[in-house]
């Protein structure tokens, strides 16, 4: 009896128009990326599981250690675990390749990563992420921080996600305001004003006195989350909360310096100080970023990151970075599900040569490899059938055109636009096909 092919929840696969969509986006990113001036690098998929553990908040429980199928007792090696994100692998490539890089360093990395997290709508086992960081030695200027948001506001500005939000905070801004109020366990009190967008006011409200804040505290804590501007009006609404600490003020000064460049460089209203802001790991220490679809805030942030000054450190030279991900697995699976994402066809091919009869395939295949010479996706017929049937299989799969060798006077060829009917001579040497119909488009509903 055969076995039921089952789905693995929270690893997704995507049908070939899904993927090209997924590609599409890849694309505009990577452009976007070394457009910026980032070079692209590759990380192996496992770290030692020491470097993982602390490094992630909530995420230290969903390692995936690695483990072999067979070898008696040294199977399992407990000591190697998959990445669940691509900061902590790049931090350790800074220190083992220090040497070999030219800083401040600028790069972007695009590789799938691993969290053995509860699935659902948004959350993934398996997700292919997009990351840039610029890291320097000993300091970091404070400017990089304000590339990050540019960046990314840049990015979505390209694709067919609507309106957007870039939402920035500062982690000394929370941590100044806590000290100043008299709390102390600064850790565990951000991880729980992220959970805000989650559980809401009243859950953090709890959950803080819960921590050991008082009442009063715990809605201080929730006033300072409330702001949010669009400018540098944010200042003055927390300095109004009447809370005074050193750390405070850089945190305020950093963030209206990342504020007044993102205003110069991006649409108004896409790049926000959001207070909300927190950043569930335990590595960031100045500016931090979540971006948000309008409409869809419930699947929370689709891109994320922040600044680090001791997450690569070789107990003599620290390596302090800046950086944010794009969650590209969550994005896409959200516009495929959500906006109906596609593409025109689902097939690289613009072009279908059709058979005449199966003595003229060779001449079929010779127009497609010059075609082909020429940049122009194609495939030849799989069947020798009617033509008729040749143009409905090449309707089916979104290709646009199709070439009829030798049927033209003079035993010329003749290509024709399916979707107009249109039908005109061609050779295959000097046919230009339109820029718009050489890749697969992407379609929303």
């Amino acid at each position: 009896m055969a076995t039921k092919i089952m789905p693995i929840s929270g690893f997704p696969e995507l049908l070939p128009r899904e993927r090209f969509a997924e590609q599409h986006v890849l694309d505009v990113v990577r452009r976007t990326f070394e457009l910026h001036g980032y070079a692209g690098i590759e990380t192996r998929a496992v770290e030692p599981v020491e470097r993982l553990v602390g490094k992630g908040g909530d995420a230290d429980k969903e390692i995936y250690a690695v483990s072999r199928l067979a070898g008696g007792e040294d199977a399992r090696d407990a000591s190697l675990g998959l990445h669940f994100d691509l900061t902590v692998p790049f931090a350790r490539y800074v220190l083992e390749n220090a040497g070999k890089l030219d800083f401040p360093f600028r790069r972007y990395q695009i590789q799938k990563s691993w969290r053995g997290e509860r699935p659902q709508e948004g959350r993934f086992r398996e997700f292919t992420q997009a990351d840039i960081d610029v890291v320097d030695i000993g300091s970091l200027a404070a400017h990089f921080e304000a590339e990050m948001p540019i960046v990314i506001a840049e990015i979505f500005e390209q694709l067919p996600v609507g309106d957007f939000r870039v939402r920035c905070n500062n982690r000394k801004i929370p941590q100044g305001f806590y000290l100043g109020i008299g709390l102390t366990d600064i850790v565990t009190t951000l991880r729980i004003v992220d959970k805000l967008d989650k559980v809401g006011a009243a859950g953090v409200r709890a959950m803080l006195v819960e921590a050991g804040a008082t009442a009063q505290q715990a809605e201080q804590c929730l006033a300072l989350a409330e702001i949010s501007t669009a400018d540098g009006g944010f200042v003055d609404q927390v300095r109004a909360l009447g809370v005074d600490h050193p750390l405070l003020q850089e945190g305020l000064q950093t963030l209206a310096e990342v504020m007044s460049a993102a205003s110069a460089a991006t649409r108004p209203g896409r790049v926000v100080a959001d207070l909300s802001v927190a950043r569930g790991l335990d590595y960031y220490t100045g500016t931090v970023y979540e971006t948000q679809l309008v409409g869809f805030e419930s699947w929370g942030s689709v891109a994320g990151g922040g600044r680090y000054d001791a997450l690569a450190s070789d107990g003599a030279t620290t390596y302090p970075g800046v950086g944010i991900s794009v969650g590209i697995t969550r994005l896409v699976q959200l516009l495929i599900a959500r906006r109906g994402l596609t593409t025109t066809r689902s097939t690289p091919s613009a072009v279908l040569v059709a058979v005449t009869d199966d003595a003229g395939r060779p001449r079929s295949a010779a127009v497609a490899t010059a075609l082909r010479a020429r940049g122009i996706p194609c495939e030849v017929a799989p069947k020798a059938d009617r033509f008729g049937k040749q143009i409905r299989y090449a309707d089916r799969r979104g290709i646009p055109y199709v070439w009829f060798p030798g049927a033209g006077d003079d035993d010329g060829d003749q290509v024709k636009d399916i979707r107009s009917g249109a039908q005109v001579p061609a050779q295959a040497p000097t046919w230009t096909c339109p820029d718009e119909d050489l890749r697969p488009a992407l379609r929303t509903d």
